[in-house]
């Protein structure tokens, strides 16, 4: 039973990413970034929990590719497909002057929107390439999926609660939409070599990077709340190609 452990919290993942699209689906993208984030935690412990009971497997690990699929694959590319949808809204001026995205919708206008399905391709594509990929250990090549997602829900997040004239008319700006949609998709499946947040001992000098990134995330999501989730992408990827991360080598593969 304990070797089912892992499997249960994985399981919870693909639990937590079905809600997160029922969310989605229905235009309230506050609870689906919220359970999205819980899906995202879930996809941490399986990990560690397979670790920690000796229960890694190979049905564990396509278990939880395909719970990543839905989490941070499809929840993440319903939110930009209605982010798309409310900018639509928002250029036909007809916002109200207290704008909320708690339970909101908008019917079907035009074909644009379905640009952020994208994210959905390019995650799933990402996700088989990790599974047949030898050389992803001890890091990743390409953004993980469950770092796009955070970066994808951050913008409902930030528009609900860091609100300012300056934030909406960014966000809602269909060109920066499009952008950023592409920009995740390139990321999953470029070849850049990115640190994984796994801890194999504690000691600095081997986690060095590590320590630095954590306390820095920390600084910077108590000064700036919600924007910072972008700024920790973004410092992911630096720090990844400028600390000189070790390339990763052909061993047994882990979870995204």
């Amino acid at each position: 039973m304990l070797k089912q452990i892992p499997n249960i919290i994985t399981s919870l993942n693909i639990l937590c990413g079905c809600v997160a699209i029922l969310f989605a689906t229905s235009g309230d993208l506050i609870n689906a970034s919220f359970f999205v984030f819980l899906g995202i935690f879930f996809d941490f412990f399986d990990g560690l929990a397979a670790r920690l009971l000796k229960a890694q497997s190979e049905v564990g690990l396509q278990l939880d590719s395909l719970a990543d699929v839905i989490t941070s694959g499809v929840a993440p590319g319903i939110i930009m497909y209605q982010m798309l949808n409310l900018s639509y809204f928002y250029e036909m001026h007809t916002l109200t002057e207290t704008f909320s995205l708690d339970g909101w919708n908008v019917s079907f206008k035009n074909y644009l929107p379905l640009i952020g399905l994208l994210i959905v391709i390019a995650a799933a594509y990402r996700l088989a390439k990790f599974n047949v990929d030898t050389r992803q250990t001890s890091g990743f090549i390409g953004l993980p999926t469950p770092a796009n997602a955070l970066l994808i829900l951050s913008l409902p997040l930030i528009l609900q609660f860091q609100y300012s004239e300056l934030i909406e008319t960014i966000i809602l700006n269909r060109w920066f939409l499009i952008g950023m949609t592409f920009l995740s998709c390139i990321l999953m499946n470029a070849e850049i070599p990115l640190f994984a947040l796994k801890f194999k001992t504690w000691d600095f000098k081997s986690n060095a990077v590590r320590y630095v990134f954590l306390i820095l995330c920390v600084v910077l999501l108590v000064l700036i709340k919600f924007l910072a989730i972008p700024f920790i992408i973004l410092l992911y990827i630096l720090l990844s190609v400028f600390w000189k991360v070790p390339k990763v080598k052909s061993l047994p593969r882990m979870h995204e």
